[in-house]
Formats: structure tokens, sequence, C-alpha cells
């Protein structure tokens, strides 16, 4: 998880892996897209298979690269961690509100019938 976090601090390894999402890409084509070098995204694609976000696949001198979801698995897993809690925390917070406006009505609905009794 440490791995893939780190390697998708970088705006680039994440338009890379956007790129690889769907379709296997040599080096070339990915480069095509950015405004630095074959060597330097070659780095980035580096960091990147070492995280095992992407796979690669040699035919011939050429290499292709591809998305691996299943290496976002632990990230996404700890990250949903933090989503559940804070649906949690809404929904407690929801629960709480209600239970404070259904006490506020039934206070306004007993001084009525307090105010219509003296009348």
């Amino acid at each position: 998880m440490d791995a893939a976090a780190r390697a998708l601090a970088e705006p680039t390894r994440r338009e890379i892996l956007r790129l690889v999402r769907d379709d296997e890409r040599t080096v070339g084509d990915i480069a095509d897209n950015f405004p630095v070098s074959r060597p330097a995204i070659s780095q980035h694609l580096r960091v990147l298979e070492e995280a095992e976000l992407v796979t690669v696949r040699s035919e011939g001198t050429r290499r292709y690269y591809r998305a691996r979801p299943e290496g976002l698995t632990g990230l996404r897993d700890w990250l949903d961690g933090f989503w559940a809690l804070g649906l949690d925390r809404l929904r407690l917070e929801v629960e709480r509100e209600q239970w404070q406006q259904r006490k506020e009505r039934s206070a306004s609905r007993r001084a009525h019938r307090q105010e219509e009794s003296h009348e």
C-alpha cells in the first residue's frame, strides 16, 4: 500500500496509469503524451512497476505496459476505511438531528395544547 501511495503521489505517474488503464502502451506511446524525455517516462514506469501498479510484457525490443487494478486493492481498502468511518459519523449526526427535531416538535405540541386548555 505504501509503495502504491508513494507512486501515485506524483501527478505524471497518475496520468501514466490513466493512459494504460484500458490499453497496453509502449514507452514511446506513453511519452508522446508528456513534455519530458522517454528516459524520464521509463523511470516513472519503473516506479509504477515496483509498486505493482502496472504489468510489463515484452515483445521483441518493445515493452508494453498495462495497469494492474489489483495493485490498488490495499490502498483502496485503506481509503474505504476512512469513507466508512465518515459515513458512520454522518449517519449518527443525522440521527441526532432527527431526534432533536422530534423532541422540539413534541415540546411545541405540548405547549400548544397547554395554551388551548387555558383559553
